[in-house]
């Protein structure tokens, strides 16, 4: 193998890594985000890292920390996605307390419709292990 061949692999090899972690491939699902204010009626999550396509879901929740009422959700691709909106579906006043979740494109009927309703398996939460992947906010 000539030398020039041999750097080249080498480079191959050091770069595969970086190039694999900065597109998701071993980056474990989550959700980065802070308290905010919803009066323009979207909330926003930093930053999202899916197993595979799916959505960000906002969730109704209170001090007990269960999921609530589904009030609003925005796609999200596999890996790392930066800056994720979603669109509030009815009134959420400062103070509210919101679950922004991982939820998965599996189970439902159509793909790229989000169908999940609280409980049902369509498109329904990821989980690692055998915790929600979330963040609680609170609206100011």
């Amino acid at each position: 193998m000539t030398r020039s061949i041999r750097l080249a692999a080498a480079l191959a090899l050091i770069a595969a890594p970086a190039l694999a972690e900065s597109h998701g491939a071993h980056m474990s699902p989550m959700v980065e985000a802070s308290n905010q204010s919803v009066a323009n009626g979207i909330v926003s999550a930093s930053r999202v890292v899916a197993p595979a396509n799916g959505w960000l879901v906002v969730h109704r929740t209170d001090a007990e920390m269960r999921p609530g009422p589904v009030v609003g959700y925005a796609p999200i691709r596999e890996g790392e996605t930066a800056d994720v909106a979603a669109i509030l579906t009815e009134a959420v006043a400062p103070g509210d307390m919101l679950m922004l979740m991982v939820h998965g494109e599996e189970g439902g009927t159509m793909t790229g419709v989000f169908e999940y309703t609280l409980g049902a398996t369509e498109d329904g939460p990821y989980r690692m292990d055998g915790n929600l992947v979330m963040q609680v906010i609170t609206a100011e």
